[in-house]
């Protein structure tokens, strides 16, 4: 699917979160397979480019990537994707990233997130509840592209450490305020 058409796909979603709620919508499966190879194909992505993600890759019990989050708004917003759960290199569950948000916003978005479970807490707590929506689990700390955050000792003490990257077109925000992640079962 093309920019686009996903841009487009998205708005619609902001435009449906409006109408009610967006957990309320459907997620959608990618192929398992295909979704790994995505998945281990952006992460790779985000290492060439980011070098404090190599420093949680390495510590990391996990990492959680969402190769592509599709985000729009206008006035109310939305945002989806799904994503591959990595632990030693191997996929280990498959999850989908909801969210909605209401406010100053207007603009399209499709992006990439990678979650580094640094904790047995977080991770456990990631697989034993099938999912969290943002703020009710583990501590998350969002590390954005070209913020002085430092790769050290006290962020790793966080449960889970997220980066937000591979921004293609225009919105702020990248956070994970109000986002709900789910397990689903992709095809085969």
């Amino acid at each position: 699917m093309n920019f686009t058409r996903r841009t487009i796909a998205a708005a619609a979603l902001a435009l449906a979160s409006a109408a009610g709620p967006l957990a309320a919508l459907p997620a959608h499966a990618d192929s398992g397979r295909q979704l790994a190879a995505d998945g281990m194909r952006s992460l790779h992505k985000l290492e060439a480019v980011e070098p404090r993600s190599r420093f949680y890759a390495r510590r990391a019990l996990a990492v959680l990537v969402f190769p592509s989050v599709l985000k729009a708004g206008f006035v109310f917003g939305g945002e989806t994707g799904n994503g591959v759960l990595f632990i030693h290199g191997a996929p280990s569950g498959y999850y989908n990233l909801t969210g909605g948000s209401w406010g100053l916003q207007i603009g399209g978005q499709d992006f990439s997130y990678a979650l580094f479970f640094m904790t047995p807490s977080a991770l456990h707590y990631l697989r034993q509840s099938g999912g969290f929506s943002a703020g009710t689990g583990p501590s998350i700390v969002v590390i954005n592209q070209g913020a002085g955050a430092e790769a050290n000792t006290t962020t790793l003490s966080q449960d889970v450490v997220a980066f937000p990257y591979n921004q293609k077109g225009l919105m702020a925000d990248l956070t994970l305020q109000g986002t709900k992640i789910t397990r689903i079962h992709p095809h085969r």
